[in-house]
């Protein structure tokens, strides 16, 4: 075990009640808990590791902080989020009349999005590019394409 000692979770278990619930020994269950704090390490791996629930190690963290499990989402911080929005909106105008001159014109529009997908439209027209933008900007973007 990489992040915590055997013989730590060999003592985690101290015994069981009636019901079937295991009873913990404090001063293991403290190393586990301050073993989570350590920067890098996974509360479900650990988890695993010791053989418990990860709901329960992450109790465990909870009220090793002082934080009553039923009022710690009460007593958190409010955090403003910055947007995270995958598209950035566009305002398209129907398409004017364009001279003669101007319909020669090639355009190109390349973007590279937060979740990695890359759009490139190469060489193409005004009346060819708006259709293409008007369908991109209808499309669902899901949550898990956001970072």
């Amino acid at each position: 075990m990489s992040e915590i000692d055997a013989e730590v979770v060999r003592r985690l278990v101290t015994g069981r009640k009636n019901d079937g619930r295991a009873v913990y020994d404090p001063q293991a269950k403290a190393e586990v808990v301050r073993a989570c704090m350590r920067p890098g390490v996974s509360v479900a791996r650990m988890a695993l590791q010791c053989g418990i629930n990860a709901n329960l190690l992450r109790r465990w963290i909870t009220q090793s902080m002082g934080a009553d499990t039923k009022t710690s989402r009460a007593n958190m911080p409010t955090v403003a989020m910055a947007s995270t929005d995958a598209f950035v909106p566009l305002r398209l105008a129907a398409p004017r009349a364009v001279p003669a001159t101007a319909a020669a014109l090639k355009l190109r529009l390349h973007a590279r999005l937060p979740n990695g997908v890359e759009v490139d439209l190469s060489d193409a027209g005004p009346g060819e590019l708006l259709p293409v933008l008007e369908l991109l900007g209808r499309l669902p973007c899901s949550d898990s394409t956001i970072r």
